[in-house]
């Protein structure tokens, strides 16, 4: 079971409804796909927030959609922080044609997996990735996302 510590900062989130429930949702849907118990720390902020952890943690100086922090084993359990920012993945997500509820599942999916060690760095390890996805997103009927644009999260 994932258990989720959920932070939500800006009132543009609200829209989305019952956020707890979602992201509970994506994290089940995703362990079921990828197996792992523990805590997920999930913040939903804006793009200024995400803009400056991108340039603390990565040296990329612009927003993101998502971001991962993998927990390192001695804090189990503990799986990881992920961070999500608003005007990035709303943006994404009416550009791509999709709901941003069905697109932050995607983020929170994608982030989680991250967040067990997968990556997109290699053209088979992005594949895998991807499957997976694929995989949880379809368990709780949401279409395959690179579908349906030809991008995925923007990490």
């Amino acid at each position: 079971m994932i258990d989720v510590a959920l932070i939500v900062e800006g009132k543009d989130w609200s829209a989305l409804g019952d956020i707890d429930a979602l992201s509970r949702r994506a994290f089940a849907a995703a362990a079921k796909e990828e197996p792992a118990e523990g805590l997920v720390s999930l913040l939903l902020t804006d793009d200024g927030e995400l803009q400056q952890l991108n340039r603390d943690f990565r040296g990329k100086d612009k927003p993101t959609d998502v971001l991962s922090f993998p927990a390192l084993p001695m804090d189990r359990p503990l799986l990881g922080d992920i961070a999500v920012a608003y005007g990035v993945a709303a943006r994404d997500a009416a550009g791509q044609g999709k709901t941003l509820g069905n697109h932050l599942t995607h983020l929170l999916i994608h982030g989680y997996l991250h967040l067990l060690g997968h990556d997109h760095e290699s053209p088979a390890d992005a594949s895998e990735m991807e499957a997976r996805e694929i995989r949880a997103l379809a368990a709780l009927g949401i279409a395959n996302p690179y579908l349906l644009s030809d991008t995925g999260p923007n990490e």
